[in-house]
């Protein structure tokens, strides 16, 4: 009996799937667009299943699907493309007349996604699953190893957070760490993070699809399944009695507010922060606090991340504070920051703006005798443009060495100073004030050299000329900073000559009745053809 009823039951589930998908966005009996099943199911060991479509016009696969992605700043952005990564398809486009699609993905489960067809008009729905879709209790080990697309369901300790707005943060279960890229609110809504009132130390439950960006795995806008709150928490911090969270460059003492609701508390200080920071002192019971102390900063900046441990019994809590100490800063050229290791460590850079990269955000590039550097981002967005900064203007820059992908890059610049350049024909220059505080960039062809070969002319003394008018350069230097040997024979090192294109920054002052451009520095050449 029981078979005789089930039979019909499961024939009329299928045929339900299917008539939804017929129905639901979109028939496959449209007039112009038709395909022989709206609904493709891949087998969870890989492989390919293939429909018919016959199209009475040029038809195409919409770009639907949502891919999370890095730009070319390193910020994560949403692109669209016709299918998921995991899945290929044999043909996104084609012309009037029948056509078979191949669908084919290796092997994987619990992953599902809806295409989009049109032609003329018309949209076809195609829903593609390979495996139920069901969500899975994992751990961080398991999550790791796991098939991307697939939606794990995992709880750790929240052990960083890296950004607050997004709900950015790092979740560790003893078995290993998962990034957490996106947490959705109790609504299902984004940027929300604060709503929780997630603090490292808590103990969440979440769950979400899997994802692999540059080696870096990740649950992308999870939804929370439950929150422990820890039984430990770092009220504040103090400094002589005040709030901060940082040190002067001379060191001193730094205290921690606890509230535990635990037994006890232990102090865990990172293994590289244990040279120049200790604990002192603690206090006991519900409120307890932690006093550190911090030595002489000979450096530049620095900090640590100092954790807090108390228990019940059975279970560890943490929660943790950065402890910061200014440092000194440090004055290098170019080639220096950029041998310089990544680290916190203030390093000030000055050198000319060479070009944009985005000037909402103020990435540039500047370079100085010794070489060039990326600067990803100068203050807050906005601050680059309303500021007037412009390629060829000279700035000072304080910021860390960073690095994206291997390449190294200045974070966290701040402006120091800035020395504006005003770009102005040969004429012009001529006609303006004599001013060492000035500074013009002006561009000419070499009429002549000091000397017969390079060598003769070890400062590039030169002559430019716009066909007009003449201009006496005194001294053609690499670029800003340059002192010493290292302003001689960038002439010959180049191999340029009488008839090549050069553009000098650089002040105008007057000698014996003669027009100088003064402290030049190049800024550009162009080798006459």
């Amino acid at each position: 009996m029981k078979l005789k009823y089930f039979i019909p039951s499961l024939v009329a589930v299928v045929a339900a799937i299917f008539t939804s998908c017929a129905d639901d966005k979109g028939s496959t009996y449209l007039e112009g667009l038709r395909v022989s099943q709206s609904y493709v199911a891949l087998d969870v060991n890989g492989g390919s299943a293939t429909i018919d479509l016959s199209a009475k016009g040029p038809w195409q696969f919409e770009k639907v699907i949502a891919e999370t992605e890095k730009d070319a700043e390193g910020k994560n952005v949403k692109v669209y493309y016709e299918t998921p990564k995991w899945l290929k398809v044999s043909q996104l486009s084609g012309t009037e007349g029948n056509t078979q699609l191949s669908f084919t993905a290796d092997k994987g489960e619990g992953r599902s996604c809806e295409l989009v067809i049109s032609c003329n008009g018309e949209e076809q729905h195609i829903k593609v699953i390979q495996g139920l879709v069901t969500i899975q209790t994992a751990t961080c080990a398991e999550v790791l190893a796991g098939p991307d697309s697939k939606t794990y369901q995992v709880s750790g300790t929240v052990t960083a957070i890296a950004n607050t707005t997004y709900g950015n943060w790092y979740l560790n279960d003893g078995t290993g760490e998962v990034y957490i890229y996106g947490t959705l609110d109790s609504k299902g809504a984004t940027k929300n993070f604060a709503s929780w009132g997630l603090e490292v130390g808590d103990q969440i439950t979440v769950q979400g699809p899997k994802t692999t960006y540059n080696g870096t795995v990740e649950l992308v806008d999870v939804t929370v399944v439950k929150i422990i709150k820890s039984l430990i928490k770092v009220d504040s911090l103090t400094v002589a009695g005040e709030k901060a969270d940082e040190l002067p460059v001379a060191g001193g003492e730094i205290t921690a507010h606890l509230t535990c609701k635990g037994n006890g508390v232990a102090v865990e200080i990172p293994a590289e922060a244990k040279d120049w920071l200790g604990v002192t002192s603690s206090t006991v019971g519900s409120n307890p606090t932690v006093t550190l102390y911090a030595k002489a900063n000979e450096g530049g900046d620095r900090e640590a991340t100092v954790t807090f441990i108390t228990t019940d019994g059975t279970k560890e809590y943490t929660s943790q504070a950065t402890i910061k100490q200014k440092g000194a800063i440090v004055e290098c050229n170019v080639a220096q920051f950029l041998a310089a290791p990544v680290s916190n460590s203030q390093y000030r850079v000055t050198g000319v703006i060479q070009s944009v990269a985005n000037a909402s955000y103020g990435n540039i590039y500047i370079k100085d005798f010794s070489g060039e550097a990326y600067v990803y981002g100068i203050g807050a967005k906005g601050d680059f443009q309303a500021k007037g900064l412009k390629v060829g203007d000279i700035v000072t820059l304080v910021g860390k060495r960073g690095e994206y992908k291997g390449t190294a890059q200045m974070t966290g610049a701040q402006l120091e100073k800035v020395i504006p350049v005003t770009e102005v024909t040969i004429a012009e220059f001529l006609s303006k004030p004599d001013d060492k505080n000035t500074y013009y960039m002006v561009k000419g062809t070499i009429s002549s050299l000091k000397g017969s070969n390079g060598k003769d002319n070890d400062y590039g003394n030169l002559y430019l000329t716009d066909g007009t008018n003449e201009l006496y350069v005194y001294g053609c230097y690499a670029g800003w900073g340059a002192t010493g040997n290292d302003r001689k024979f960038f002439i010959a090192d180049n191999n340029i000559k009488v008839g090549d294109e050069l553009t000098m920054i650089g002040y105008k002052d007057t000698y014996n009745g003669l027009v100088e451009l003064c402290g030049g520095i190049n800024f550009g050449f162009k080798h006459a053809e």
